[in-house]
């Protein structure tokens, strides 16, 4: 046994009914954070499970996990109770939602509910008020830069080996800028900032889902959670259904007041920011199998690249950036990850 899985087993006996728990590993994630489930045996014999989140401090500040969580909660969000917490050592006891991920559950006769239940606590997210004593920090212009810098520096030059000449440079950097601008332009509201379905957890005895992995929650642009759900690195969809979702969610929106927009306008927000998150997450993937030997996540590359190609091919200001893409970045990468994914499913 390690010494954190030592420490944090040592921890979690304290508690009463705990005493002889044993820690299951669960999963890990993309991040340095480990979790695992314990079983806590009450008065009368019977037994519950819960979980226990190790995140090194060094590595991963627990406190925006619990401050964010203790908030949403009080606010109505669907996400675990903290039983207990050690912020000192980065060790967090939480309410179990149990493992059937949104993502295994997806099929095509149950998507369209799936998804309604996901977007109706979005909703209920993007309303929820700043906390007086600990605000969200904005999404602002230079967040925007850095997450979409990934791409160039881990997938382009980093993994796929590309060099960028002073053309090639330019015109990505315009292409950054035209994202930047269309994400600011846009009402802000809470962003959750990874609402994929990874990220939530379907529960028996209710339709709404769990939600975890918000420790990352800031104040910014309203289309980022949708285009993160309907958009998904992990599976994707026909897009005329994608926008049949979108447009359902934005009359739920504009009918709770925290927008005024068309539907061009909501669909052209929609589609500039789902290409700033694909450019930030195709170069996070490259960065895990680099960075941190997590080499699956390359597989989701090809789709994230293949939402870019899409969304470019349909804006007329980013056409040198599409045929920069269909000629240079996405054969390299097929050539060294693989092809890009044919539609997923049909409905």
């Amino acid at each position: 046994m390690d010494n954190r899985l030592q420490m944090l087993t040592t921890w979690v006996s304290q508690f009463p009914g705990f005493e002889n728990a044993e820690a299951i590993p669960v999963s890990g994630d993309a991040s340095f954070r480990s979790y695992f489930r314990v079983r806590k045996t009450d008065t009368n014999g019977s037994e519950n499970s819960f979980i226990v989140m190790d995140s090194p401090p060094e590595l991963e500040d627990c406190r925006p996990f619990v401050q964010i969580g203790q908030h949403w909660l009080a606010s109505g969000i669907m996400v675990p109770n903290i039983i207990e917490a050690d912020l000192a050592h980065g060790f967090l006891l939480l309410e179990d939602f149990g493992d059937r991920l949104m993502l295994g559950q997806l099929t095509p006769d149950t998507v369209d509910s799936l998804y309604q239940n996901a977007l109706d606590e979005l909703l209920l997210i993007q309303q929820v008020p700043a906390h007086p004593d600990y605000p969200l920090p904005a999404y602002d212009a230079a967040l925007l830069n850095r997450e979409m810098s990934l791409f160039r520096d881990w997938l382009l030059e980093s993994y796929l080996g590309l060099e960028l000449d002073n053309i090639e440079k330019s015109m990505l950097d315009t292409t950054f800028a035209l994202l930047r601008e269309s994400a600011l332009a846009q009402p802000e509201v809470t962003v959750h900032r990874d609402y994929h379905s990874r990220n939530l957890l379907v529960r028996e005895h209710t339709s709404r889902p769990g939600v975890i992995d918000f420790q990352d929650a800031v104040t910014g642009p309203m289309t980022y959670d949708v285009v993160s759900l309907l958009k998904d690195c992990y599976i994707q969809w026909p897009e005329e259904r994608v926008y049949d979702w979108l447009e359902a969610f934005r009359k739920q929106s504009l009918d709770a007041g925290l927008h005024r927009a068309d539907c061009d306008t909501f669909r052209q927000w929609f589609e500039l920011m789902g290409m700033q998150r694909h450019l930030k997450a195709a170069g996070i993937f490259a960065r895990l199998a680099m960075r941190d030997g997590k080499r699956r996540y390359l597989d989701d590359i090809p789709r994230t690249l293949g939402y870019l190609l899409t969304a470019s091919k349909h804006q007329p200001a980013l056409r040198h950036f599409h045929d920069w893409l269909a000629t240079v970045a996405v054969p390299k990468a097929e050539e060294l990850i693989g092809p890009l994914p044919a539609q997923e499913y049909t409905l």
